[in-house]
């Protein structure tokens, strides 16, 4: 499917500046690489030397010559053990770095960081991983941290639209319902052939999430953005132009506005589709009116069968009432075809509708034909029998 014009509406161009969970410090990184590296080095030079002095040791029988092997031994043992002391703590930095926590836990304080770093990453904030990690050293149980977690800054911005709602007196959403919505949101817009940016980032539904916008509401908005701009013919565009300003570009963003209230854009988008009608067939809009047949209940399909009626017959009906020194215009025959489907006391005409008004003009005209053709065969005649 083709994507519509991709002016965003303003609601959506607004992003949570959250940190991101693959970012590393890659300068902090090389630096403890290297101390790790250094010690390793260390490490096996130490117990290289040491192997090497044990074989002395084993080969001498002289007390004191062993006995001086020995130290020397002991001291490189020292030596061996600050080295492997210094890579332990050069990997773990490594791996707090690489953000790989769970390496440097073990048993069920491991379990129970890795089931919340799993369900913090589901919610989009694998960045508190090493939150979750201090909190699990310092001895707090999972419900704990959880709660713990929720006062952080990057929680509360990842689901900001609850403290708005809690302003508004709304219920506040759970982390599944907060992400349930969201869900139904990027759902709806991908299945409508959106294109990605409109849904590629938990701010995108911020707002609708906050308005306690429905995704029920948010399926109809879109309905008539897809209908405004990849399936609309241009008479339709010309005709949301003409009536509401909004420009082929600014057709998406129209009807995804949250600020625009959906009953006023379903009665617009409707308003505009009988008015494609009337521009295909080169009459006039009046946004008053068209509005009006929509509020009623004229359908687009109704239209363009209203429209093309009146075209077959517009012109002989200025003809008809020029004939009587009366009127007729646009107005008066849309009224006469769409008013049986409407109240009477819709019409503006008080002392005769527009319907009737038709009515007794074709009758005047086919009174005046009838007579004229009575007169014109009786004198034809007259004539006949003086011959």
């Amino acid at each position: 499917m083709s994507t519509p014009p991709q002016n965003v509406p303003a609601e959506w161009q607004d992003t949570i500046d959250l940190p991101k969970p693959g970012q590393i410090d890659k300068k902090a990184l090389a630096k403890y690489q290297a101390d790790l590296n250094k010690q390793r080095h260390y490490a096996a030079q130490n117990q290289a030397t040491i192997k090497s002095l044990e074989k002395a040791r084993k080969a001498t029988k002289d007390k004191k010559k062993r006995a001086r092997i020995q130290a020397q031994i002991d001291a490189r043992q020292k030596v061996l053990s600050t080295a492997n002391k210094r890579a332990t703590e050069a990997q773990n930095k490594i791996y707090e770095t690489k953000g790989e926590f769970d390496k440097l836990l073990k048993g069920e304080n491991r379990d129970a960081y890795m089931a919340l770093k799993s369900l913090f990453n589901s919610y989009g904030l694998g960045s508190l991983a090493g939150k979750i990690f201090d909190y699990v050293k310092q001895g707090y149980g999972a419900d704990t941290i959880g709660l713990l977690l929720q006062d952080t800054k990057e929680y509360k911005e990842r689901f900001s639209a609850n403290e708005v709602r809690q302003k508004a007196g709304l219920p506040v959403l759970s982390p599944a319902e907060y992400l349930s919505a969201e869900s139904s949101y990027r759902q709806i817009l991908s299945s409508a052939g959106l294109p990605k940016g409109f849904y590629d980032n938990p701010a995108d539904f911020r707002n609708w999430i906050a308005g306690d916008v429905s995704p029920t509401e948010v399926k109809s908005r879109v309905d008539m953005a897809v209908q405004a701009t990849t399936q609309a013919n241009p008479a339709y565009k010309g005709a949301l132009y003409q009536m509401y300003g909004i420009s082929e570009a600014d057709l998406t963003a129209y009807f995804l506005d949250r600020k625009k209230a959906e009953p006023l854009l379903k009665k617009q988008a409707s308003a505009a589709a009988i008015g494609a009608a009337a521009l295909r067939r080169g009459f006039a809009l009046d946004r008053s009116e068209l509005e009006n047949y929509a509020t009623y209940g004229i359908t687009a399909d109704q239209a363009e069968a209203g429209y093309a009626k009146i075209a077959d017959g517009f012109e002989q009906m200025l003809g008809i009432a020029g004939r009587f020194g009366d009127t007729w215009n646009q107005r008066m025959a849309e009224h006469e075809v769409f008013e049986p489907g409407l109240s009477e006391s819709w019409s503006p005409y008080n002392s005769e509708s527009a319907s009737e008004k038709g009515k007794r003009l074709r009758s005047q005209e086919r009174a005046l034909f009838a007579g004229s053709k009575g007169s014109s065969s009786q004198g034809l005649s007259a004539g006949y029998r003086q011959t």
